[in-house]
């Protein structure tokens, strides 16, 4: 089953942007991930969101292949950099289309 990393993030010193840039999608993509969206160019169309710089999703093919990219030695010291020059929230969701699970939501 596909999972997704959303990552929202607000950048508050971009001084480890080139080198999270540069490395992190290579340990992404050796743990089977692949970036569906890097973008910056953001619009809230309801309610109030938080002051997102970036935001970026990332499927992994299973749980377990985006538990061993968060875990992965190499991406250590690029998560520390982020988390010490942003504020990050980083949110996994399946894939599992609720449709037909709920009353009132027909199946697709």
């Amino acid at each position: 089953m596909s999972v997704y990393l959303i990552a929202d993030i607000e950048i508050t010193d971009d001084g480890w942007v080139p080198g999270y840039a540069s490395e992190a999608h290579k340990i992404v993509e050796r743990h089977g991930g692949r970036y569906l969206s890097r973008s910056g160019n953001i619009a809230t169309l309801e309610g109030k969101g938080p002051d997102s710089t970036l935001i970026a999703i990332i499927e992994f093919p299973t749980r377990a292949a985006l538990d061993g990219f968060v875990a992965d030695p190499d991406y250590a010291p690029h998560a520390r950099a982020r988390q010490a020059g942003a504020i990050s929230v980083f949110r996994v969701i399946d894939d599992t289309d609720l449709a037909g699970t709920i009353s009132y939501l027909k199946a697709g």
